[in-house]
Order: C-alpha cells, then sequence, then structure tokens
C-alpha cells in the first residue's frame, strides 16, 4: 500500500480523536464549567481544524491540554472558595434566594445546583448564578441533595422610632364648656327604633329602608323646641350587626332602649342591656307601641327586672317613657328626660386644640371618594385640618351635616360627614388630628410597620406549626410502610394516590376538598364588618369549608368576577350594583352574583349555595317485610342453593329492589335476589300474606326467624347545620 496513503490515514485518525477531546470541553459548557477557546499566537486552533493535514500530532495535543488546563484552573478556584458549614445536614432556606446564594447555604458549588434542577421544568439555558429561584424549586434541591430545610428566622432590624399619633393629655377643666349628649337607640328588630327617630328629626328614613330594617349606622344632630342640641345614633337592629351596635355605645353618653310593648323582652333587647352594661352607659326605658289595644308596659318593666334594668317606679334609676313613635305621643317627654340625664352627667368637652374624633361609618362614594361619618369628641374641626385614621389619613376638603348641607366648623358632640381621605379607614377607628402631610405620612408608616411586624411573627408561627405538623404525618406514614420493602412501599403509595395522578389541578381541589369560596362587596364599611362577624360564627366546616377570598366596598367590578372565576366562587352583594357589562362578564363566565338589600335574605341565599355544594345523602325507604318459615335448598348442577320459604308481613317483595337479611336485630347481607317464586312459578311481585321462596345472589344459610326487607334507596339533598342566629 501506498506509504503517503497511510501517513493521511494516520493523521485523520489523530484528528479524530482530538476532535473528540475538544468536543468534551466544549460540552462542559452546558454544566457551567464557561469553556473558553485558548488560541496560540502564532497557530490559531481555527486553522488546525480547517487545515488538519499541516500539523503533527503533537501539536493538536498541545491544543487540547491548554484547553484542558484553563478549565482545570476554573474548576479549582471554585474549589477554593469559602464554604459555609452545615448543621446537622440542615439547610437554612429564605424566599427569593439566588442559585449562588443556596449553594452558599449547602455547601455546595453551582453546578450541582444545576444537575439538581435536570429534568425539572426550570430553563437552564436562562439560569444564571444570580437568577432567583421559586421557593418551591429551592426545597427540591435540597431534598434532592438528601439534607433538610427550615426557614430563617426573621433578621432582628434596629428597633425604630415610634412615631405615632397619641391623644393629648386631659385638659384643664377650666377650658371645658358644655357639649351634646350622644345618644344612642338601641332594642330589637321592628321595635320601631327608626320611626322614633325619624319623628324626632322630622324624616322619612323608616320608608326608605329596605324591608322596614335599618341596614347601617346613621348620626343625626336633632333641634329640640327648648333649644336643645341632642346627637343620636341609629344602629341596625338585626342580629348580624351586633357590632355596630357595640361600636355605637363605644362613644354614646346614653343608651335609649326601646321596647316594643306588646312583645316584650327579645333577643336583641337583651344584647342591647348587654352593650350598654360593658360601656357603663346609662339607660332610658322608651315602651313603644303603646297605642296598640294589646300593649302592656307593666309587664315590659317586670320582665326586665330579670335583667338588672330597674325602673324608677320599682326603686331603681332607670327613667320610663310610654310612647308611640308612629303617632309622636310623649315624645317631648322623651327627650326631656335625655336632656334631663344629659344636665346630670354634665357632658363638657375641650373644643381647643387639636381634634379627636371617632369614625362611625364610612364608605366610597362615586362623586365624593371616601366618606367618613365621625363623630367630634375634642377640639373642633374645620377646613384643611389633617386628620389620621388608623392606616390613612386626610385633609378635610369639606364638611357636611345629616342633611348634606356644607358646614364649615363641628365642634364637640357634632356628628359629621369628612371629605379628603386617602383611603376609607374603618368603622370605630380613633380619628387624631396632625400638625401637617409630613407628620402624617410618618404615623400612618408607623402603624404600617407596627402591622407587617406583627402579621410577620404570625406567619413564621403558622409556617413553623405546619411544617411540624407534616413532619409528624410523614413520620406517621414511614413508621405505617416501614415493615414493607420498597419496592411495596412504591406499589401501596402508587394505589393510595393513583385517583388523583390523572385529573386536573381544578378536579383534583374539588376532590380534595368541598369548598364555597365567598366574595363579599358591602355598601358601607359597617355593612361589610357585621356581615363578616356573622359569618365567623359558621361552625360546619366538616360539611362544606366556608373560604371567604376577598371583601370591600362599592360596586361589583370586573376583578371580583375574575377572581371568583379563579377560585370557582360566588359574588354576594349588599345594597352595591352590577351593571349590564359585569353581569354580562359573569354570565359568560359562569359565575354567579346575588344582590341583596335584606340582610336576612342574602344569609338564606348564602345557606342555600352552601346546601348545593353538599353530597347528596341515601335515604332507604322500605317497601316490604317477610318473615324466613322454613328452609330447604336446591340442587343446581353440582351446586346446592339455599331456599327461604316466607311469608310477607307488611307491603310488598319487588324482586327488581334491593333486599337485606336481618338476624337479631342485625344486617348480615344486603344485596338483590337470583328468584322469586310463588307456587313454583317465577314472579315479580309478592304481596301482603301471600307465601314465596326466594335465594339470593350470594351463598347465605338461612335461620328460621329472619327477616326479609326489601327497600328502595333515595338520594336526599342534604342542609347545612349551620345556624346564623336568627
Amino acid at each position: 500500500m501506498n506509504r503517503g496513503l497511510i501517513l493521511k490515514f494516520e493523521n485523520l485518525v489523530q484528528l479524530r480523536g482530538a476532535c473528540r477531546q475538544l468536543r468534551t470541553l466544549s460540552d462542559r459548557k452546558v454544566n457551567r464549567a464557561q469553556w473558553k477557546p485558548v488560541q496560540s499566537s502564532a497557530h490559531p486552533a481555527w486553522s488546525a481544524l480547517l487545515y488538519p493535514q499541516f500539523w503533527q500530532k503533537d501539536k493538536l495535543i498541545h491544543i487540547a491540554l491548554l484547553q484542558h488546563r484553563h478549565l482545570a484552573t476554573k474548576e479549582e478556584t471554585k474549589k477554593k472558595k469559602k464554604r459555609i458549614p452545615l448543621a446537622k445536614g440542615e439547610v437554612e432556606i429564605r424566599q427569593k434566594m439566588t442559585v449562588e446564594e443556596l449553594a452558599r447555604a449547602m455547601g455546595k458549588d453551582v453546578d450541582h445546583i444545576y444537575e439538581a434542577l435536570l429534568y425539572t421544568d426550570v430553563n437552564l439555558d436562562s439560569l444564571e448564578p444570580d437568577s432567583i429561584l421559586y421557593e418551591d424549586h429551592i426545597k427540591l434541591i435540597v431534598k434532592k441533595s438528601g439534607m433538610k430545610y427550615k426557614s430563617a428566622k426573621l433578621k432582628e432590624e434596629k428597633e425604630r422610632e415610634n412615631t405615632d399619633a397619641v391623644k393629648r393629655p386631659p385638659a384643664d377643666p377650666a377650658v371645658l364648656t358644655p357639649r351634646p349628649p350622644v345618644v344612642t337607640i338601641l332594642g330589637h328588630v321592628d321595635h320601631g327604633k327608626t320611626t322614633l327617630l325619624d319623628s324626632l328629626r322630622k324624616t322619612q328614613v323608616a320608608s326608605m329602608e329596605a324591608g322596614g330594617i335599618t341596614q347601617h349606622i346613621g348620626a343625626f344632630l336633632v333641634h329640640l323646641p327648648s333649644g336643645e342640641k341632642i346627637t343620636f345614633l341609629d344602629t341596625p337592629g338585626h342580629a348580624a350587626f351586633s357590632a355596630m351596635r357595640a361600636r355605637g355605645t363605644h362613644v354614646t353618653d346614653i343608651v335609649i332602649l326601646v321596647v316594643a310593648a306588646e312583645d316584650g323582652v327579645m333577643q336583641q333587647t337583651i344584647e342591647s342591656i348587654q352593650h350598654a352594661k360593658n360601656a357603663g352607659v346609662p339607660l332610658i326605658l322608651a315602651i313603644n307601641k303603646c297605642d296598640k289595644p294589646e300593649a302592656d308596659p307593666e309587664r315590659v318593666k317586670k320582665e326586665l327586672l330579670a335583667h338588672d334594668v330597674v325602673c324608677e317606679e320599682f326603686g331603681g334609676d332607670v327613667q320610663a317613657v310610654n310612647i308611640s313613635a308612629l303617632k309622636g305621643e310623649n315624645l317631648l317627654v322623651l327627650a326631656e328626660a335625655t336632656v334631663a340625664l344629659a344636665e346630670m352627667l354634665e357632658l363638657k368637652a375641650d373644643s381647643t386644640g387639636l381634634v379627636e374624633g371617632t369614625v362611625i361609618e364610612s364608605r366610597k362614594d362615586k362623586g365624593k371618594g371616601p366618606v367618613t361619618t365621625a363623630i367630634i369628641q375634642r377640639g373642633t374641626l374645620r377646613k384643611g385640618c389633617v386628620l389620621v385614621a388608623g392606616k390613612t389619613w386626610a385633609k378635610v376638603r369639606f364638611m357636611f351635616d345629616e342633611n348634606g348641607k356644607a358646614v364649615d366648623a363641628a365642634s364637640p358632640g357634632i356628628p359629621v360627614e369628612i371629605m379628603g381621605w386617602k383611603e376609607v379607614p374603618s368603622a370605630g377607628e380613633e380619628i387624631l388630628e396632625v400638625e401637617s402631610e409630613q407628620r402624617a405620612h410618618e404615623v400612618v408608616a408607623w402603624r404600617t410597620y407596627v402591622e407587617q411586624q406583627e402579621r410577620m411573627k404570625r406567619d413564621v408561627e403558622v409556617i413553623e406549626a405546619k411544617q411540624k405538623e407534616h413532619r409528624m404525618e410523614y413520620k406517621e406514614k414511614q413508621q405505617k410502610l416501614a415493615h414493607l420493602t420498597w419496592r411495596q412501599r412504591k406499589a401501596v403509595l402508587y394505589k393510595a394516590n393513583k385517583h388523583l395522578m390523572f385529573s386536573r389541578p381544578k378536579e383534583r381541589t374539588e376532590m380534595d376538598k368541598n369548598v364555597l369560596s365567598v366574595i363579599v362587596k358591602g355598601d358601607v364599611d359597617g355593612s361589610v364588618e357585621a356581615i363578616l362577624n356573622i359569618l365567623d360564627s359558621y361552625d360546619a366546616d366538616g360539611e362544606c369549608k366556608l373560604d371567604i377570598i376577598h371583601f370591600g366596598m362599592g360596586d361589583v367590578s370586573e376583578s371580583d368576577i375574575n377572581l371568583a372565576e379563579a377560585f370557582n366562587g360566588v359574588v354576594f352583594g349588599f345594597s352595591v350594583k352590577a351593571n349590564e357589562s359585569i353581569k354580562r362578564l359573569a354570565a359568560k363566565k359562569g359565575i354567579k352574583i346575588k344582590l341583596h338589600n335584606v340582610i336576612y335574605k342574602l344569609i338564606e341565599d348564602l345557606k342555600d349555595e352552601l346546601n348545593s355544594r353538599l353530597p347528596p345523602s341515601v335515604v332507604e325507604n322500605t317497601i316490604g317485610e317477610a318473615s324466613v318459615l322454613d328452609i330447604f335448598s336446591v340442587t343446581v348442577g353440582k351446586n346446592k342453593i339455599p331456599v327461604a320459604g316466607c311469608r310477607v308481613q307488611k307491603g310488598l317483595l319487588d324482586k327488581k329492589m334491593k333486599f337485606k337479611l336481618i338476624r337479631n336485630g342485625d344486617v348480615i347481607w344486603k344485596g338483590s335476589l337470583s328468584s322469586l317464586k310463588h307456587h313454583k312459578d317465577d314472579v315479580q311481585v309478592i304481596k301482603t300474606g301471600m307465601d314465596c321462596g326466594l335465594s339470593l345472589n350470594e351463598y347465605i344459610e338461612f335461620n328460621i326467624g329472619d327477616e326479609i326487607i326489601c327497600y328502595e334507596e333515595k338520594e336526599v339533598q342534604q342542609t347545612t347545620s349551620w345556624d346564623p342566629g336568627f
């Protein structure tokens, strides 16, 4: 063979081996080795690949070794990096860790992280050492590495200076001036509270209320013919609004307890008495509807004795006035009794200095923005004042009285509607005036910071409790399967979770737990608060879990519909609206919007929705009963089949229905019949008093005296056991 051809063949073999080495080194780029070609100054590497015939074996190997030496140097540099020592194989993780930070925490190099993420949904090509990892991926990497993880504890920050706003010290008695009393009208639903207040201020609020029930709190200033002023708070009488009534008594001086003369003491009457006692507020008893024939004011007074409400005629200190709110009888006497009690209490306040007050109600108005109804308790509120309430603040733009008339100032004891809030404060929040907008920002920032710190501490406690619970569950599962081999354990776990593997995520959540997700929208903050309070009493999570995914004020919006779609939820609105475009969007996405103006109907509708989520229960209806009088057997082929000679005692036996065999009061078999005969003839039905022979579809031996029950199964819709309390 030609010697030249042999040399060319050897060169090709050598070149092939060198190319393999180079390819192996370049592949390490996937493992983040950052391969870089190192070129010789006289002979670049690409020329060796383009013109291999001009290069000798030692030159090619020299280039490959240069590349290898460069890579080895980088690997050695990585190994020299300081690694954090591990404590018993535990890795302290936190949210938003980068690849490099996780590697240091684990005491590994970056390549280890990439290897652990192989065959996952992470795109390794776009992953860099400074890329942020999701918490699920962080936990997966730690588990694959055979380690345990624990959440990092919150770093103790430097203690921030408290910049909160506080009330002023008590005022000098010399600067105090008389103020109008703040009176709250309490009582049971439909006992005439709104009608009484309506008669006092000569308006027609009661006719505007949905269902004749006050739906949210109102504050009004009433001018009496004598020139005296009384501020009245009208609180709802429904059971769901107990929190609002409690808030009313918190800012009040006197409580007028309205009791209907024909009904007497009711559930909300007792609750109202308790609110007044807890607040330490004196009572005036107004016995309403005394114009009715069945009215019995004396019975009302005697019933109240059982609740420590003693009227003056029984030696107590509670004034009792018989009135008729509808006809306006004795209302002036009631007002005079209120003024007299206020004079005894010597109600005074400081009308100078920074303003202090309480939010009675808050809402979002389309034209005015966030608006609050407030009672001023100290100082005089004017336009331009900077106020703080909760985690929001306001620069007062306008103020209105209860009739919507603009006012320039509000002194202590006067209710006023305030415009200029940045956000809607919660009802019951304390209002404090501050010196400037900058000071208001400081107060809000401090209160937000305090709330965040408290929430973070609660979250850490919940996380640690959940982790402990999961560890216990895992240990219990491992102990139950400890006697099995790893193959047997794998088979058991596969069978247990097989039904979940092929279901979609949405179907999987429905299979895991029956849940009703609810979005609550209300007209004002107090209404939403009251609805949430009644939903807090839900105690039937074992039947159907009630999950409140969002609540707020204002009309139903597109974001509410999108949120309901994500959670397969229902939108409940109280005294709010949904425009036509929102209704069409909800219908398109299959979302229910349930709007109500009366609290009774909203809660009943919610209960109906809960009932529809409950699985139906199976009820057995007995059709007939028979007694076994004799037993024998027949031979079919090589098998002996037990046969019972029976007599129908009640109803009938229908072969198509289901049967059960009862012996000594215990059910020992359930199923269907294989045969039913009357005088050797196959029949479908045996009536009362007739004899028959029957055999079961399973081999069961009969005893004389056994009972055969024929029954049918029917599905009945379950109802929730939750009782909202009305």
